[in-house]
């Protein structure tokens, strides 16, 4: 049986992300993410100005009329939420950690899904995939998801999105909607960025933190590489150090983001103590739009 206040923290993170998930996202996700293709739905008697070339013609022959064949829109999605739980992911200088962040976001796609009445599958990936629950559908199977999110414990540290999204391409038969959340602080995903991008409907969510963006004068401190456990003294009260940590920040966010738009990737940036539903929102509303006029 789970701790009362595990249950406590899955249930407010509930409340919170089922409100956003009715009030923001449902219309404009139903309109971005569309279901596998078309199936066959029924035949009817012809009618003028039906198109011809939807007429069955064993059932015309056996009837004397003509019917025609109708069609529609086979809804049902799957969605992976693909997280990242490198020992990076546990950092946090606002109220939550990364990790935490990463189980909210992915708790408001996952429910906004299930309104969709989509499945919603995980795959947790350290410097390997470390779990993989199939899509489902249903409240206590998200419930599940948040839980996992949250108190896992993974086996290892670093991070390999390379073999996370390997490990997907052969895994998943049909087109899916997956989720990469992760703080990409990695290299060499390239390849199979643009294998799983061509194959599926991928959108990378970054998740940073304001401390890891910018370097607070705090006198000599000591740092510790949370993947690699390397500990490294430093100076920050040196503005030429902080200068050159804050613009290899954004040399490192400037290549990932130039990697999703090379590979045509929807890529969103969300920041821990910031509020994510705008982010989202204008990611959300920006692809219905642009998939309305067709770009």
């Amino acid at each position: 049986m789970l701790p009362r206040e595990i249950i406590k923290k899955i249930r407010r993170i509930e409340i919170t992300t089922r409100r956003q998930a009715d009030e923001l996202f449902a219309g404009d996700y139903h309109s971005i993410f569309k279901g596998r293709g078309i199936e066959f739905s029924e035949v009817r008697e012809y009618q003028p100005g039906d198109d011809i070339r939807t007429i069955d013609w064993n059932v015309t022959a056996r009837y004397g009329y003509p019917y025609v064949k109708k069609y529609r829109e086979e809804r049902e999605l799957s969605v992976i939420l693909a997280v990242d739980l490198s020992a990076s992911g546990i950092f946090g200088t606002a109220e939550r950690s990364k990790n935490e962040l990463a189980a909210e976001v992915g708790a408001v796609l996952a429910f906004t899904a299930v309104n969709n009445n989509d499945k919603v599958g995980l795959l947790i990936f350290t410097d390997k995939v470390e779990k993989f629950i199939p899509p489902k559908k249903g409240r206590s199977h998200i419930l599940r998801l948040i839980r996992e999110i949250l108190f896992y414990k993974p086996q290892g540290k670093g991070t390999d999105i390379a073999g996370a999204l390997d490990h997907l391409n052969k895994a998943l038969n049909r087109k899916t909607v997956v989720f990469l959340i992760s703080d990409f602080l990695n290299e060499g995903f390239d390849k199979q960025i643009g294998v799983t991008g061509r194959r599926h409907d991928l959108v990378a969510i970054r998740i940073t933190d304001p401390k890891e963006l910018r370097m607070t004068d705090l006198g000599i401190v000591t740092l510790q590489d949370a993947e690699s456990g390397e500990y490294l003294e430093i100076d920050s009260s040196n503005h030429k150090l902080r200068r050159q940590f804050e613009s290899n920040v954004a040399r490192v966010r400037g290549a990932t983001v130039q990697t999703f738009k090379k590979k045509d990737i929807d890529y969103i940036e969300l920041q821990n103590g910031i509020d994510y539903a705008a982010p989202l929102v204008s990611f959300f509303r920006a692809r219905a739009k642009r998939i309305r006029w067709g770009r």
